[in-house]
């Protein structure tokens, strides 16, 4: 494919949808006026007995057998097209990896570098290989007219082109339990030289950086670095807190110290700060050194 005639995603589906619209819109608006003229013409008190004899026309029963098989031939013609451009994903499109978990998204890219967020070349095709770490979700993008599924061991991909520079919405289309309204992030898409310089850049100090750990694994998901009320408690002014927490159903009262945050995230049920669901997933893939790196990060939020 030519990338100078490249059809995007969107101007695939978008004639498609208004082609069905008007389709819909013109039948709409036929019938409507057919039934009011035919109720004003021939209302009981204008046509008391019946005038027409006919019992067939042939070219009327043509008609509305004809007319309606075209339209629905061109509706699948246009529909299985768009369909098309969606799952044949152009060549030399750059690889990204979206691991979905409750209730969060991550991207991993062929050079190792992660991101909460989705980053992309503008004019560039992206394939988006989806990959669910516990239940269905759903990969959704309006601006760019996507939407795929997510499900756990399930192969899925999806693939668009950001013609302009942006912030994109991208949500998650299927509920996934009570943080679903908050598995939101963005598509950053970003001039090319731009999207090369930071998918380049090597973070200077330690080898583990405790909020790439975070994005990685979905934390940012349920916990905020602003304050923000979120699924979980923010971690801003976390460390050093005293917070009210459940242990072992009893109420108490602890200090967020690097021993209690060492413990919440080895063990998130042993105790559950107050007002908060006891839902966070033990993840078994943080070593001794990111648990270190995640509790150093959070420290410094102060």
């Amino acid at each position: 494919m030519n990338p100078a005639r490249l059809l995007t995603t969107t101007e695939a589906i978008d004639p498609v949808f208004m082609f069905f619209f008007g389709a819909c819109l013109l039948l709409l608006v036929g019938i409507t006026v057919a039934m009011v003229a035919f109720t004003v013409r021939y209302h009981r008190s204008r046509a008391p007995e019946p005038t027409s004899q006919v019992e067939s026309n042939l070219w009327l029963e043509l008609i509305w057998i004809v007319l309606p098989t075209l339209l629905v031939l061109a509706m699948f013609y246009y529909g299985w097209a768009g369909y098309l451009a969606l799952r044949n994903v152009p060549r030399g499109a750059m690889e990204v990896t979206a691991m979905a978990r409750q209730w969060s998204w991550s991207f991993a890219y062929p050079n190792g570098r992660t991101s909460s967020k989705l980053y992309v070349a503008v004019g560039k095709p992206v394939r988006v290989e989806l990959v669910s770490l516990d239940v269905i979700h759903g990969f959704y993008l309006p601006a760019f007219r996507v939407k795929r599924d997510v499900v756990p061991g399930m192969k899925n991909y999806a693939w668009f082109v950001a013609s302009k520079p942006g912030s994109y919405d991208l949500f998650c289309s299927s509920y996934c339990g009570t943080g679903h309204s908050a598995m939101i992030t963005t598509v950053e898409a970003l001039p090319e030289a731009e999207f090369t310089a930071w998918l380049q850049q090597v973070r200077a100090g330690a080898a583990v950086d405790g909020k790439e750990l975070l994005e990685k694994h979905g934390c940012l998901g349920c916990h905020s670095l602003d304050g923000k009320a979120g699924v979980g408690p923010t971690f801003k002014r976390l460390f050093g807190s005293r917070i009210r927490v459940l242990r072992g159903g009893k109420p108490l009262t602890v200090t967020a110290d690097e021993a209690y945050l060492t413990e919440s995230i080895r063990e998130p049920m042993a105790a559950v700060v107050e007002g908060f669901a006891p839902i966070m997933p033990v993840n078994p893939d943080l070593s001794d050194g990111d648990v270190a790196a995640i509790v150093a990060f959070i420290k410094g939020l102060k």
